[in-house]
């Protein structure tokens, strides 16, 4: 029965409790005013006062799942399984209870977007998307004053900017309009900032920035006034801080002036201006003015500013500094000082072991690979090897000053360098003391130096074996040559200079196979030696594979793009693979490299000659005879196109030029005398006649021209020139019957004896191998020589003709008169071409090792 009056209870209290309509306002409800909870009306509900006086008040709270009150929302299970609420026994409100059709909030004060709906089928939407896009931000008003400003700021930064990018990638006067149109804007943004009543807002640092580099592309751009006057305005300025510095740029553009006690007074007013706080900055400026005395060539100015440099921080760019200043003024002690100073002086970095792997940690072997080539690793190489140069360079230079003889300074340098950090480099000074021998001419002394290493480390072995190699192959003392390469070569098998050497001396050998070889190695070795690739083309080129010779000269001068002898040489190859066109396009090259190169030009005259153009032939050859007026094969052909052409009075004077360098040539000075009897000048021509018949007399061709122009010209000598004419030729006659007489005897001989003569040579070995050596030098003249003759005879052939038959004064036929322009030398051999060699200068003896000269054809 109480059951039964609770439910009914729990009925009717329900009927008052409506669940929450969802609506848009998640919010609604906050200043809606509920009665039930109206203080002063608590002593009439009697719920409230029942709970007070009971134990039903004291109980403690229970967990709510669900939005309402701890005693009247949590739902009870019974037996059968159904949960029923339960409801307060006096029907007090839940909370949540809807209160004039709004549900209550939980509490005044929670998070947004949380609500009690929601169990009610309510969404989660913390960030009011729902309700629809948010509305759009109000734009900037850029017509204000403020924004404005910044807007030209901006701009003003951005030129700045842009002016530093363009100097950087070297376009300079794009970086000095960029920072000419900075100062433009920013001078424009001070005054709107004065109108504007923010005149006290003014950026300096904005202003130093353009300023500052506008006066940098100045300096850039050469234009020293104007970044003089740009300097000057920054320093003025009292309200740039720390602007005095910019001073160390003024003396710079002094500097390049050539201002230099200008340069001296704003560096010293530069470094009264920086405080001792920045220690390398004002070492740093000394140094510029030390510097700058040594120009002014006061040296003990400078001597004092190097030596507190040396004294506070040591380096070894001031320390070598320091020693030109001490042999300047010829100080012997003091050079040896700074010398010891100079390889005293600590460079601060690793010990080359460190980068050495061990076998046992792979992870310490792993960084030291990814250290062994960085940015730090390479600068401490960089510096170690500037630091070995200038030691190097010092004590080549003090080494002949310090003591009475070079060698005495030599020897007191390398004790010092090997009681120092640096006792590597004492094997190199001592190469170099052989080196200074070789400069004086001494070459025993040199070879007795180099002598000395035999005996040391691979390395400087090496190296002293290769020197002595070369050294022996310029004297031409080939066994030598080739047994110090081969020393070389046992030293260090990867020294591509000692392979050259060893290729050179096996070349000379005409083993041209071998030779090669050892080129292939040197280059497997280095490939980029240059000179093995050049001496590899010369082989193939005698072995007659030019196609193979062709593509080393080719990738060679892929690397040597401006070099005169290779591209020579590949004219040369073109010609003899019958390609006449690209000769002449690979001599034009040569000529764009070296434009007064006669050999060149001769030979572009002579291809130009055999492919039918006289006119470009003659403008070669002409200008090959201007720059080398003594070369006998121009002058001849220049000759004959000039008699040629029938200017007969254009061509004495290249064949009296050809006189005066070969005056035993009786050919040339016939060829002056039939110049003037071509041209008319008869007389002329017989006073030439006759000089030639006193200087020959027993030259038959000068007694016939002299005959025939006296008895032409009724002259009384007529009768005198034809009696030594008919004696002369009876002389010509009889010898020559006693020179038949003898083939014959001599051909008789050889025959009667050519038994005796085989057990002649097996009896005498030495004699039979010098006659075999005779007839290979004789083959190897006449392969020459046939080689070389097409242009010989085809110049030959024109002297030959010129006293044509027709003339009005010629005394016997052509066949006769030919014997009078033929060569006594016969076909001259191919001349050594010039752009295929180089010469042995000093510089040839300035590097460690010597065995890179190239091989002459």
């Amino acid at each position: 029965m109480s059951v039964l009056l609770h439910n009914l209870s729990r009925e009717r209290e329900m009927e008052n409790v409506h669940l929450a309509v969802e609506e848009e306002d998640i919010y609604s409800g906050y200043n809606d005013y509920n009665p039930t909870f109206d203080s002063e009306e608590l002593e009439n509900d009697v719920g409230f006062q029942q709970a007070v006086r009971t134990s039903h008040g004291r109980r403690p709270p229970m967990t709510a799942k669900f939005p309402g009150t701890a005693i009247g929302a949590r739902p009870l299970a019974t037996a059968f399984g159904a949960r029923i609420p339960l409801a307060s026994s006096m029907g007090r409100p839940m909370t949540g209870a809807v209160q004039d059709g709004a549900a209550r909030p939980m509490t005044a004060v929670r998070a947004a977007g949380y609500t009690s709906s929601l169990t009610r089928g309510s969404t989660f939407d913390p960030l009011g998307q729902s309700k629809g896009p948010a509305p759009p931000l109000e734009g900037k008003n850029e017509d204000t004053p403020e924004e404005k400003i910044k807007i030209l700021e901006k701009k003003v930064n951005d030129l700045i900017e842009e002016s530093c990018m363009a100097q950087s990638i070297g376009a300079l006067q794009l970086a000095l309009e960029k920072a000419k149109e900075a100062g433009r804007k920013e001078r424009a943004l001070v005054r709107q900032r004065e109108q504007s009543g923010n005149a006290e807002h003014i950026n300096l640092d904005l202003t130093y920035s353009v300023l500052l580099n506008l006066a940098n592309q100045y300096a850039n751009n050469e234009m020293y006034p104007e970044a003089l006057n740009s300097y000057q305005v920054i320093v003025k300025n009292k309200m740039f801080s720390n602007a005095g510095r910019l001073k160390v740029n003024m003396a710079n553009i002094y500097v390049k002036q050539k201002s230099y006690p200008k340069a001296i007074k704003f560096y010293r007013m530069a470094l009264d201006q920086i405080s001792n706080a920045h220690k390398e900055l004002r070492i740093k400026i000394m140094q510029d003015i030390g510097v700058v005395f040594v120009r002014m060539g006061q040296y003990s100015d400078a001597i004092t500013s190097f030596e507190h440099i040396m004294s506070e921080s040591p380096n070894i760019k001031t320390g070598f500094n320091l020693i030109l200043c001490y042999y300047a003024i010829g100080d012997r002690e003091r050079m040896k000082k700074a010398f010891q100073k100079l390889i005293s002086v600590p460079l601060g970095i690793d010990d080359e072991d460190k980068y050495i792997p061990s076998n046992d940690d792979n992870d310490s072997n792993m960084v030291i690979e990814a250290i062994k080539n960085d940015k730090l690793h390479q600068m401490e190489r960089n510096l170690k090897v500037l630091a070995e140069k200038y030691i190097m360079t010092a004590a080549k230079l003090i080494a002949p000053a310090i003591e009475t003889s070079f060698a005495t300074g030599f020897d007191w340098c390398v004790d010092i360098v090997k009681s120092s950090q640096y006792i590597e480099l004492a094997n190199d000074l001592e190469i170099n003391k052989a080196i200074t021998y070789l400069r004086q001419k001494d070459f025993n002394q040199a070879v007795e130096t180099l002598k000395t290493f035999e005996k040391k480390d691979s390395r400087v072995k090496s190296a002293a074996a290769t020197n002595l190699s070369f050294l022996y192959f310029l004297e031409k003392d080939y066994d030598q040559a080739d047994r110090y390469a081969d020393l070389a070569m046992t030293a260090d098998r990867y020294n591509p200079a000692a392979l050259i050497n060893k290729g050179n001396t096996v070349f000379v050998k005409q083993d041209y196979e071998k030779a090669a070889e050892f080129y292939k190695e040197a280059l497997r070795n280095d490939s980029s030696c240059t000179e093995a690739l050049y001496n590899l083309g010369l082989t193939y080129k005698k072995l007659n594979r030019l196609d193979e010779a062709l593509d080393c000269f080719l990738k060679l001068h892929a690397i040597l793009r401006n070099s005169a002898q290779v591209m020579y040489q590949l004219a040369n190859l073109y010609e003899l693979l019958e390609d006449p066109q690209q000769a002449i396009e690979w001599l034009i090259q040569v000529l764009s490299v070296t434009h007064t190169d006669p050999q060149a030009l001769a030979k572009l005259g002579e291809l130009y000659d055999s492919e039918g153009d006289k006119s470009q032939a003659f403008q070669y050859y002409y200008e090959s005879f201007r720059y080398y007026p003594s070369n006998i094969d121009v002058i001849e052909w220049l000759g004959a196109y000039y008699i040629e052409t029938q200017f007969c009075e254009k061509a004495i004077q290249f064949f009296e030029r050809a006189t005066l360098i070969q005056p035993t040539q009786v050919k040339w000075q016939l060829m002056v005398a039939s110049c003037y009897r071509r041209s008319g000048n008869y007389q002329k021509a017989l006073e030439t006649y006759k000089d030639i018949h006193r200087k020959f007399p027993e030259n038959v061709e000068c007694l016939r021209f002299l005959v025939r122009l006296c008895t032409d010209m009724g002259l009384n000598e007529v009768q005198e020139y034809a009696t030594k004419l008919k004696k002369v030729e009876k002389m010509k006659e009889i010898r020559e019957q006693r020179v038949k007489s003898g083939r014959e005897s001599n051909s008789r001989g050889r025959r009667e004896g050519s038994a005796a003569g085989v057990s002649s040579s097996v009896s005498s070995p030495k004699k039979a191998a010098i006659m075999e050596t005779d007839v290979k030098a004789g083959e190897r003249m006449k392969d020459s020589a046939h080689s070389s003759s097409t242009k010989g005879e085809r110049l030959s052939a024109k002297m030959r003709s010129l006293p044509g038959s027709n003339e009005p004064y010629e005394a016997s036929s052509p066949k006769e008169i030919d014997a009078s322009y033929v060569d006594p030398l016969g076909p001259q051999m191919e001349r050594p071409k010039t752009g295929a060699k180089r010469r042995v200068e000093d510089d040839d003896f300035a590097d460690e090792e010597l065995g890179d000269d190239l091989l002459p054809e």
